[in-house]
């Protein structure tokens, strides 16, 4: 997260995008010891937004959380106006 601060972009294989969710959309790769973590996230000019954080089960994001995330955006951006 530090260096997405500074305004460094992350790709492959520590970031990858998620057109699925929205654009300017991303998720964050972690490891930690014996679990895969999930920080999915969007770039805007002035912020990086934090939609939702989970442990990673299966190869594939569930459909609860692309559209747990689409919902937050949605909310942050209607707050934002």
């Amino acid at each position: 997260m530090r260096e997405l601060q500074r305004g460094v972009a992350l790709t492959m294989p520590h970031s990858r995008p998620m057109p699925s969710i929205g654009r300017h959309t991303h998720a964050l790769r972690i490891t930690d010891e014996d679990k895969i973590w999930r920080i999915v996230y969007r770039i805007d000019a002035d912020a990086i937004i934090i939609a939702e954080v989970f442990k990673k089960k299966t190869g594939k994001t569930p459909k609860s959380v692309i559209d747990l995330c689409k919902t937050r955006f949605r909310m942050y951006d209607d707050a934002c106006r």
